[in-house]
């Protein structure tokens, strides 16, 4: 079965993601990852809009020191994360959720997810998967801490992995201007980053 996994930080920018694919280090970033078992590239990829909230927090990740982003627990009508699907098989978006939570074994079943809305599965950073809906077929699935954001400590995030959400949201087809604006209203952005400041972290 394909499926879509919705992506929304440093996997916006193609090339990162598919360091989950055929392994390797990915732009910007100290770790390497191991790749999927399956290396067929995704079939198709494309934005979407999703309908919770962007932060970012925790202290320090293979980005370096600063916080990485998550979702929110709840929707809003307010605030939309934008995101980029891509289309891959079920065993390969296990594999990436394995791998953006340090390896754990992860055995899913994808109709009680998408009839429930969402499953936690341990205690890791990304431990909670969010069904999405459906796109052409397939469901969308995406992952972020099943912490609300009133528990956690925002952090700006390190200047390696802000380029790399940036150069992501540029292949999207977003100018420089754009992708500040959208930026600049995040928590763990808002407040600890200026638009000079921020500008800094953006480069290309």
């Amino acid at each position: 079965m394909d499926v879509w996994y919705a992506s929304y930080g440093s996997n916006l920018m193609e090339d990162r993601f598919l360091a989950y694919i055929y392994g390797g280090t990915p732009p910007g970033s100290n770790r390497p990852e191991r790749g999927a078992r399956d290396k067929t590239p995704p079939k198709r990829n494309e934005r979407v809009d999703i309908p919770y909230p962007l932060y970012f927090a925790k202290e320090r990740s293979k980005w370096g020191i600063g916080g990485v982003a998550f979702i929110g627990t709840g929707t809003t009508n307010e605030e939309s994360t934008i995101g980029r699907m891509y289309l891959i098989k079920e065993e390969q978006f296990y594999d990436v959720v394995s791998q953006e939570n340090n390896g754990v074994k992860v055995d899913l079943d994808l109709e009680v997810i998408e009839r429930k809305g969402f499953i936690d599965i341990h205690d890791g950073w990304y431990n909670r998967i969010v069904f999405l809906g459906r796109k052409d077929g397939a469901p969308i699935f995406t992952f972020t801490s099943s912490l609300p954001i009133h528990m956690v400590s925002l952090r700006k995030p390190s200047a390696p992995y802000l380029s790399v959400i940036a150069k992501g949201l540029k292949e999207l087809g977003f100018v420089k201007e754009e992708i500040e604006d959208y930026l600049l209203g995040k928590k763990g952005i808002d407040g600890f980053l200026t638009k000079n400041t921020l500008n800094n972290f953006i480069n290309f």
